[in-house]
């Protein structure tokens, strides 16, 4: 490994060990300050004032209201109940919801030990809550403090909101580059979409599609969309941090090609998770591959790239040769419509290469043609060595199924598919819930990505010029934060437990009192110390133009200036000068006591 890597590599570790309260700038509060209530007033007029947006969808809109029910002493034991129903057990404080779901509860635990058999229950519980306390709550300062920090959550996003680190990756538009939150120390990867690149390629509705996918996303098994934001030359996605690599390095990087059985599994398990979610959200995801596989820091697992996403209405079809060859299905390299069992075959071809330590067909350093490798995957059978067990045997030639109607998950989706044998193990409803431990946690002292010198450079793009159009389309991809996760990096950082502080015995704070004005924003240090004054923004700009002019040569040279107006203690002066043969101009700002402010 060479230098530039080591100490790349040690700078990425150092941060990702002070991430959190560690890794904040020195000025976090400041970032991350309350503005006073009196300034929230449009966003109060203009917010959607629905109780399961704001009660039960957003973190911190769902933390605030709990806050402000254990306010009320009617209020308690509802969401006494409401934290039980979440751990599967009852309150019997709130006897008269209870006992008017008693009896579904056991027919439903008859049925099905393993359903949701509290869900009359709680629905009953979020139709009395959405009704006067609701009300309520939207007339407190629980609700006006969420209002602050919503009004914090529609920050600009800049370059200079992160850190930037080593470089992670590259793609086919940009790079991927480690980066960290500057208010709140929690990490992420930035991916770059070089807009040369992306206009040069029409890429336009590519990005813009993955973009919209993942930002509509909510799940533990996809990465998620925190950010994005637009430079001078790049479109950014601020995506989860996958520190662990990605599993095509797992497979092949780490001893001999392949994993073990309890791997295998648990990543199955947690992939067929995240297609699952997908597909519920009408995505086909169209792109499963182990280099899209990555690790968190922990060993979980999350899709990535959905850049060959396409959402689809129901009941209807796809079609396109889009994918990784070796990975796609038969039915799309026929170019032939397709639904959601594309993704089960690409579950198939994932499951055998982990087993395998090769796609199912080709062989381990085969360079087969094109022409070659669509022959095979369209009319030969896959081959399975003793590494299969039986039930893993059974899943793969069941998912890797030529006929698209008869695969498997094409039934019933991703039930079947949990269902099997194969899976017998694991316990999906824990897994959804992060509650199982992984078989590996990476080591959180490597860095599980190619050295920063074998990443290829990202060649630049001559001749491609930006326009007005393409501004049109940069102001649709840079919305800033995404509401749910920022406000969950803000729960899990640690910010929120530390900010969200009221006044004394349960009062108001100063910037939850609408009667005080706005404080005027701090100064910077130099600011202070120079005792520099901020110039008003009504004040007229000055202007003395130094005008050089042609004259008859003369005794020495004279100075004439002239008072012509003044305006909020500016004064503009004219300068004549004889002395040259030629008229120029240079323009000076001044200030009433004479001194230069700019030029």
């Amino acid at each position: 490994m060479e230098i530039e890597s080591m100490v790349a590599n040690s700078a990425l570790i150092k941060a990702r060990e002070g991430g959190g309260s560690k890794g904040r700038s020195w000025k976090w509060k400041e970032m991350l300050r309350f503005p006073q209530i009196s300034q929230c007033r449009q966003l109060a007029m203009n917010i959607e004032r629905d109780y399961y947006s704001l009660c039960v969808k957003q973190p911190i809109g769902k933390k605030l209201f709990q806050l402000f029910c254990r306010s009320q002493t009617d209020l308690q034991n509802h969401i006494s109940l409401q934290d039980a129903l979440v751990h599967f057990r009852l309150s019997i404080q709130c006897v008269f919801t209870v006992q008017k779901h008693e009896q579904s509860c056991i027919q439903s635990l008859e049925i099905d030990p393993c359903g949701d058999v509290f869900y009359d229950c709680r629905e009953d519980l979020h139709k009395y809550l959405s009704g006067d306390p609701f009300m309520q709550y939207q007339e407190s300062m629980f609700f006006d403090r969420f209002l602050q920090w919503k009004m914090l959550e529609r920050s600009p996003i800049t370059k200079q909101t992160f850190r930037q680190y080593r470089l992670l990756g590259k793609g086919g538009f940009g790079e991927v580059w480690a980066c960290q939150v500057r208010a709140t120390g929690m990490m992420y990867a930035c991916k770059k979409l070089e807009k040369t690149h992306v206009k040069k390629r029409r890429g336009e509705a590519m990005a813009l599609n993955e973009k919209q996918i993942l930002e509509g996303l909510d799940s533990r098994f996809v990465v998620n969309l925190a950010y994005a934001y637009e430079t001078k030359h790049a479109l950014c996605m601020v995506l989860t941090m996958m520190s662990g690599g990605d599993l095509r390095f797992h497979i092949y990087n780490i001893g001999v090609p392949g994993l073990d059985k309890d791997r295998v599994r648990f990543y199955a398990a947690e992939v067929c998770c995240g297609i699952i979610h997908l597909h519920q959200k009408s995505i086909v995801y169209r792109d499963l591959k182990p280099e899209n596989i990555l690790l968190d820091d922990n060993g979980h697992i999350r899709i990535s790239d959905l850049g060959l996403a396409v959402r689809l209405s129901e009941g209807s079809l796809v079609r396109g040769r889009v994918g990784t060859l070796g990975y796609m299905a038969p039915e799309v390299i026929s170019n032939k419509h397709y639904g959601m069992s594309v993704d089960w075959w690409g579950l198939g071809c994932l499951i055998y290469e982990m087993i395998a330590g090769h796609p199912p067909f080709k062989s381990r350093g085969e360079h087969a043609r094109t022409s070659e490798m669509e022959r095979r995957i369209q009319t030969e059978q896959e081959a399975y060595s003793d590494k299969f067990s039986k039930e893993a045997t059974d899943l793969c030639s069941l998912l890797l199924t030529k006929d698209p109607n008869q695969r498997l998950g094409s039934f019933s989706g991703g039930t079947e598919v949990q269902s099997h044998p194969f899976f017998h193990k694991i316990n999906f409803r824990m897994l959804e819930a992060g509650l199982i431990e992984p078989p590996f946690k990476p080591d959180p002292r490597q860095v599980y990505c190619s050295d920063v010198q074998d990443i290829e450079e990202f060649s630049s793009v001559k001749g491609v010029t930006l326009d007005h159009i393409d501004n049109n389309f940069y102001s649709q991809f840079n919305t800033g934060s995404v509401p749910i996760n920022w406000q969950n990096e803000v729960i899990e950082t640690g910010c929120f437990r530390e900010l969200n502080v009221f006044g004394p015995e349960g009062s108001r704070s100063p910037d939850l009192d609408r009667s005080q004005t706005p404080e005027s924003p701090r100064r910077s240090l130099l600011d202070r110390i120079f005792r520099r004054h901020v110039r008003p923004v009504s004040q007229c700009v000055c202007v003395c133009v130094l005008v050089y002019v042609k004259a008859e040569p003369h005794n020495g040279t004279y100075l004439h200036t002239t008072r012509l107006m003044s305006n909020a203690s500016e004064w503009i002066f004219v300068c004549f000068m004889k002395e040259f043969n030629l008229c120029t101009c240079r323009i000076f700002l001044f200030n009433s006591e004479y001194k230069t402010v700019n030029n």
